[in-house]
């Protein structure tokens, strides 16, 4: 089977022509989309697009059931030298899922030259340290000594609404309705997700807001 140009975004038309799969003829978008889902974020885009264009230079003109595992092994040893474990995981990872979505979607054949013992474990994530563990009364220690109002609140919102302090620094007021925080552009990458904290925090919070105006 052969991937034709894409006719619109995010389309991928299929022609039952021998010759394989051929990688260039994957358009970047579907490449990227098909790979991580609807929902991107800058960072995504760019890490992707920095491994598929790489990979195209090499493999571009190729049948993508004729490359080996040999080969992915080069190319991502090239690829990642000198990168932390985990870079070199994520970069693997992109491949494989791609290499997945072709099998799944295109061509039940295509073996998968990532799926191998080898490369499993060359690229495995390695286990990371446990975090540290503050106690609840160090916590509370902590804000109740917190002289001054804002920090308080910006405390209070992590430690009693499990906010991210990226989350906590991006609240507008119109995100606010009393003890419900409505978080624009969460890192999960969906569009927006709901905290719910405790009303003493959510007196603080607005008491912050008209002493701010």
């Amino acid at each position: 089977m052969l991937v034709s140009e894409h006719v619109g975004k995010g389309q991928i038309l299929i022609n039952p022509k021998p010759g394989g799969v051929k990688w260039k003829s994957l358009s970047q978008s579907n490449r990227i989309r098909s790979t991580t889902g609807s929902i991107l974020k800058k960072n995504t885009v760019k890490n992707y697009e920095f491994i598929f264009n790489q990979f195209q230079a090499e493999f571009g003109d190729r049948g993508v059931d004729t490359i080996t595992p040999e080969e992915i092994l080069s190319f991502l040893t090239r690829l990642t030298e000198g990168n932390k474990q985990t870079t070199k995981r994520n970069r693997y990872s992109s491949l494989k899922a791609f290499f997945n979505y072709i099998r799944n979607t295109i061509d039940p054949d295509i073996k998968n030259p990532c799926d191998t013992p080898i490369l499993r474990k060359i690229f495995k994530d390695r286990k990371p340290p446990p975090w540290p563990i503050i106690e609840k009364e160090v916590i509370d220690e902590i804000i109740f000594k917190t002289a001054n109002l804002r920090n308080r609140v910006m405390l209070e919102l992590m430690a009693r609404g499990g906010m991210r302090i990226g989350e906590v620094l991006k609240i507008r007021p119109i995100d606010i309705q009393d003890r419900k925080i409505t978080l624009p552009d969460p890192k999960s990458g969906k569009e927006s997700e709901l905290v719910f904290i405790p009303q003493k925090v959510a007196d603080r919070l607005k008491e912050y807001m008209k002493d701010k105006g």
